[in-house]
């Protein structure tokens, strides 16, 4: 017994283990000393990390002896090291009745002591020298006994409950608060070494938090006292401490530096086990740094001494740091061996938590190796176990790692709901750590959906969280992900500042992986620039790094890069030789989906040589793997290139058939969003060649009708998804071969000619529906371009040019930024369509109208518009006459043919037919929008109450104009009227602030009404007029115009006035008392608004385009009942 205590307290743990089990099998009569030599082998069991020996050897010794509170403390502790909290609870509740009992006793025994220390502190001493000095011994005694001895017991026990408690409610506060309780009585008493061993503690606590920065100063304090008190094993374990701290914060040089001095001081003591902490710690430093030769050397000296000392709870965690070594290499298979041998040590010592790890690690390692389904089985046992031990945090992380194989296989709504599970579970538990990581995996969520503004807003409160607790490789990856963010919105220049700055960061904590990372973002912001001999520079910058360290799954794509690179400067030979030491790398590394996709780089390449049926040979295989591991995305994506490859071979069913198969699987996918209107949208950009695939291809095979319904398919589908649920019905769309299509999808309440567009490559396929049925198609080859940018470039430019032409007004209004919403601006007019200016107006007439201008006739024009055509000035497009196509035709414009439809055959009962809502001029004295205050709109005031007189309804105006009064009234009413400050980018609409918020300046929530809110709304208006500046704008998707206008259809209007472009408020007045003078003659909107442009052309003032031009009918051809408005206004 003795001798197995002197070689404990030298830190020979594994001799310790032997003494004591030698002094077990002499088979001692006394019970206390057999209880002892348990309780003494339980805690060499624990130092060397067997705990669950140790706890065995802690039964025994209680069984032995049931009072004895070192052991119940030995069992407890062990109970929680091997996550059995429900057994830890009971332990640790022996204990504390025990102390409660010893305290008690205490107490009796002391009363007298205790009466005479009431006398000392009223100054009543006595006399006698030696009678004092033995009440004061015994005060002493007393007040050590009651007020540290045992006291310190019971609260040691609570502490270990609290800890206990931690992980069954992860109450870390609960810990934190024992523990200064703790700190407080060592102090009081004087005790030095307890006060460290308080501050380590606390550090640690806050260490479980996040709390990084805290935690380091109390291990400070912690390490301070050490060294004052010659504590060198205290010592070692700050340094210990300190640099895991640090090393959670990224800074992983001043890690590495703590952690050298744990090591030398462990050598000194000869503390092997400490010694061998300090190579695993070094370990996860250099991994940090992406150093992971430096990091396997360091682990496998944990090992050797793990093994020496007989600690297999250490050894497993040797192989499991060795397995995230390799992983980091990219040596996928070789870590999954190590993480298997992990896992069978942890099995065998019975060390649940080192289980769990184990799993949580092989699903890291599949998903490395793209077999994505085995990472989320291996994922689900590690979350079985978090549940089963009540360990929150595991839980939580398990949530985040099961939501990345989710992101990897394309079902993001998945993936975002298990990494909105981590966020939560981190939030609760204060893991702000934990909290930032979860906002970065959202962000790479909505980056995958295409949402890249959502993503920004995750990403950025990544970067918040990683500031707060000093976390610099966070920090890093989140200017990272941002970067690739911007790259998403082809903000280039935005992009490449993020990448340099954690360029910047990875260079000045020594992170090598992080450095090339960075420097092959930079690559692809610079390819997408087009300056590619730059991005060349970058990736292979990164090449050299993955190299450098030995990283083969970096090399691989650093490989697949520079073989983009080369492939968009046409050097396709060159790519193709990269992308082949990708595929090559892959395959040595057992990257199924890098695999794939170097199969479809290089299908791509040859395609571009015109090796179509190479091409295909690779595409072949890329869709093989993405089959194997599941990936719906890469399916879909797999099956339209090899759509594309058979279509240019003229292999035109074959193509077709690829075609829907790709397009019904993004459909699946979609499906799976509900009612996410955003990620709907987003991720219709994704499917748009699959969509155009098929009516491209049904176009050259001649089935112009079956062509125009693929067309329509994909046209705003996630619009036309909310109105059938606003209208409580679906339309199912079947046209047969015949050039009818009255019996699938009959137009024929529609007596307006349709002209339907769409844009594929450098070509703009125009279709006419007369009559509601008879279809006809022309194809237009605008200025024999080459690709669909181009052609959507030039389109978009037109716009500009024709609004430029119709005002000098427009012309400033175009160049505004979008910070300035303004229609309060005074404009002046001139060009006419009768001169030379007209060029842009007469080009896109030519463009849009002219192929198809004998298939059309009748008195009204209906559009059906994609891309930047959605933004076209159709009533001032001028013909060979120089007549504006207003003079000749009503226009409207609709989403898609669906939605008219649906908006059409909806029952009339429906929609309101009395009340109106008239907004105008509100007030801005409280409103500071983007840093500008707002001028106030009087010409709007005047519009309003205008309006308000031919209604005989008072307008809201200035401060009643509040978007909670808006909104309480918008639902019941027929009609509409919003004159307004309209934001630029989506002509979202600017009120005034509402009077029940709680802060002085408003907040943008409390006056935007926004397109969300407009969705909320339960609106039943027949008619909606946005007489506010960009109120037909929006973002140009192949949605189509997301924006305001959009939000008040999906949200029940049947028909929405908006305008294009910045309003003359003069102009504006004049053209709505011409529109509502003609409704309430009882004309159609559709005939009110053409109207309304023949009297403000045939006027002397206002005949110019800038006047009229810009006002665009969307939706149905309503007909408001004034006389009914009138007599229920509202």
């Amino acid at each position: 017994f003795q001798q197995g205590n002197k070689e404990y307290r030298q830190g020979d743990f594994h001799r310790a283990l032997q003494l004591y089990t030698e002094g077990l099998q002499l088979n001692c009569k006394d019970n206390r000393l057999t209880a002892r030599l348990y309780n003494n082998r339980a805690a060499a069991h624990f130092r060397l990390k067997n705990f669950e020996n140790s706890l065995d050897d802690a039964t025994v010794a209680v069984q032995l002896e049931p009072t004895f509170i070192k052991a119940l403390e030995k069992g407890a502790e062990a109970c929680v090291q091997l996550k059995l909290y429900d057994e830890a609870k009971i332990w640790c509740h022996k204990g504390l009745a025990v102390s409660f009992e010893k305290y008690i006793r205490a107490s009796n025994e002391n009363h007298e002591i205790i009466s005479l220390n009431r006398y000392d502190r009223r100054g009543q001493y006595f006399s006698s020298t030696h009678s004092n000095k033995i009440i004061k011994t015994k005060l002493a005694k007393s007040r050590s006994l009651l007020k540290y001895t045992y006291v310190l017991k019971i609260i040691n026990r609570k502490i270990l409950m609290a800890r206990t408690k931690a992980y069954l409610s992860v109450s870390f506060k609960t810990a934190i608060d024992y523990h200064k309780r703790l700190l407080e009585i060592a102090k009081e008493v004087g005790d030095k070494a307890g006060e460290g061993r308080s501050y380590g503690n606390l550090g640690s606590d806050y260490h479980c938090l996040g709390q990084f920065k805290t935690a380091i100063d109390y291990h400070k304090q912690h390490l301070e006292i050490a060294k004052e008190v010659g504590d060198k094993a205290g010592e070692g374990a700050s340094y210990g401490n300190l640099g895991n701290a640090y090393c959670r914060l990224g800074q992983f040089k001043t890690a590495i530096d703590y952690h050298k001095q744990h090591l030398e001081i462990a050598k000194e003591v000869g503390d092997k086990a400490g010694e061998g902490g300090s190579y695993n710690n070094l370990g996860n430093a250099y991994l940090g740094l992406g150093q992971f030769k430096t990091a396997i050397d360091y682990h496998i000296q944990h090992l050797e001494i793990a093994r020496e000392v007989g600690d297999k709870a250490g050894e497993g965690r040797s192989y499991g740091n060795l397995g995230n070594a390799y992983l980091g290499l990219g040596q996928f298979k070789t870590a999954i061996d190590y993480h298997k041998q992990h896992l069978e040590i942890a099995k065998e010592v019975g060390d649940k938590a080192g289980e769990g790890g184990s799993y949580n690690n092989l699903g890291n390692a599949y998903l490395g190796l793209g077999q994505f389904k085995t990472a989320i089985d291996y994922h689900i046992q590690h979350l079985e176990i978090a549940k089963e031990v009540g360990d929150k945090a595991g839980e939580g992380a398990s949530y985040g790692n099961l939501g990345n194989p989710y992101r990897s296989l394309g079902q993001f709504k998945t993936a975002i709901d298990y990494h909105k599970q981590h966020l939560e579970i981190a939030k609760e538990v204060g893991d702000k750590a934990g909290e930032g990581r979860s906002y970065g995996n959202l962000g790479s969520d909505y980056h995958c959906l295409g949402q890249f503004k959502t993503a920004i807003d995750y990403h950025k409160q990544h970067l918040e969280i990683a500031k707060e607790v000093g976390d610099k490789a966070g920090e890093g990856r989140s200017y990272g992900n941002l970067g690739n963010a911007y790259l998403g919105l082809g903000q280039f220049k935005t992009a490449i500042d993020y990448h340099k700055q954690h360029l910047e960061i990875a260079k000045e904590v020594g992170d090598k992986a992080g450095e090339g990372m960075s420097y092959g973002n930079l690559g692809s912001a610079y390819l997408g620039l087009g300056q590619f001999k730059t991005a060349i520079d970058y990736y292979k910058q990164d090449l050299e790094i993955a190299k450098e360290v030995g990283d083969k799954a970096g090399e691989g794509a650093s490989y697949g890069n520079l073989g983009s690179a080369y492939g968009s400067l046409g050097q396709f030979k060159t790519a193709i030789d990269y992308h082949k030491q990708h595929l090559e790398i892959v395959k040595e590394v057992g990257d199924k989906a890098g695999e794939g996709r170097s199969y479809g780089n290089l299908g791509s390449d040859y395609h571009c040589l015109g090796q179509f049926k190479t091409a295909i040979d690779y595409h072949k295989q890329d869709l093989e793997i993405v089959k194997e591991v599941g990936d719906k995305n890469g399916i879909a994506q797999a099956l339209c290139s090899l759509a594309t490859n058979f279509e240019r071979q003229e292999c035109l069913q074959t193509a077709l058939d690829y075609y829907i198969s790709s397009r019904e699987i993004f459909n699946n996918v979609r499906a799976s969003f509900l009612l996410h209107d955003n990620w709907k949208i987003s991720y219709r950009n994704v499917c748009k060649t699959a969509y155009n695939g098929v009516w491209r291809v049904l176009l050259l095979k001649g089935e112009h009708v079956k062509a125009l319904l693929a067309a329509e398919e994909g046209r705003a589908q996630a619009l036309r998804d909310i109105v059938d649920l606003k209208y409580s019905f679906r339309q199912t769309l079947t046209w047969s071969n015949s050039r009818k299509c009255s019996d699938c999808l009959s137009l024929r309440n529609v007596s307006s000619d349709v002209v339907f567009l769409a844009i594929t490559g450098p070509y703009i396929a125009l279709w006419t529906i007369r009559n509601g049925d008879v279809v006809q198609s022309r194809i237009k080859h605008v200025n024999n371009f080459l690709y669909q940018r181009e052609l959507e470039v030039y389109i978009t430019s037109l716009n500009k040019a024709a609004s430029l032409q119709v005002s000098a007004r427009a012309a400033v209004e175009w160049q505004k930024s979008s910070t300035q919403v303004g229609r309060d601006e005074k404009g002046t007019s001139d060009g006419s369509p009768r001169n030379a200016t007209t060029n842009a107006l007469r080009k896109l007439y030519d463009i849009i109208v002219a192929p198809i201008a004998d298939l059309i006739d009748g008195d009204e024009l209906v559009f059906v518009p994609e891309g930047p055509l959605c933004l076209v000035p159709y009533a001032a497009l001028v013909d060979s006459n120089s007549r504006y196509l207003c003079e000749s035709f009503r226009i409207r414009v609709i989403p898609s043919l669906t939605i008219l439809k649906s908006i059409s055959d909806c029952p009339t009962e429906l929609h309101n037919k009395t009340g109106a809502l008239l907004v105008g001029d509100p007030c801005y004295k409280q409103v500071l929008y983007q840093g500008d205050l707002l001028n106030q709109l009087p010409g709007a005031r005047k519009e309003v109450k205008m309006i308000g007189g031919i209604l005989g309804i008072a307008p809201l105006v200035g401060g009643e104009a509040t978007k909670e009064e808006v909104f309480r009234r918008i639902s019941s009413v027929a009609l509409v009227h919003i004159a307004a400050h309209g934001k630029k980018e989506t002509g979202e609409i600017l009120l005034a602030p509402n009077t029940s918020r709680t802060t002085c300046q408003a907040e943008e929530e409390d006056y935007l009404l926004t397109m969300r809110d407009v969705l909320r709304a339960e609106l039943r208006a027949k008619l909606v007029v946005l007489s506010c500046c960009h109120s037909a704008c929006g973002e140009v998707m192949a949605e189509g115009v997301v924006g305001i206008a959009r939000a008040f259809l999906g949200a029940g209007a049947r028909s929405v006035l908006v305008s294009l472009w910045a309003i003359d408020d003069d102009g504006t007045q004049e053209f709505m008392k011409h529109f509502y003078g003609a409704l309430e003659e009882g004309k159609g909107t559709s005939e009110a608004v053409n109207q309304a442009m023949k009297c403000m052309r045939e006027s002397e003032t206002f005949s110019k385009g800038y006047y009229w031009a810009p006002f665009v009918l969307i939706g149905d051809d309503v007909k408001l009942e004034l006389t009914e408005i009138k007599r229920y206004p509202s």
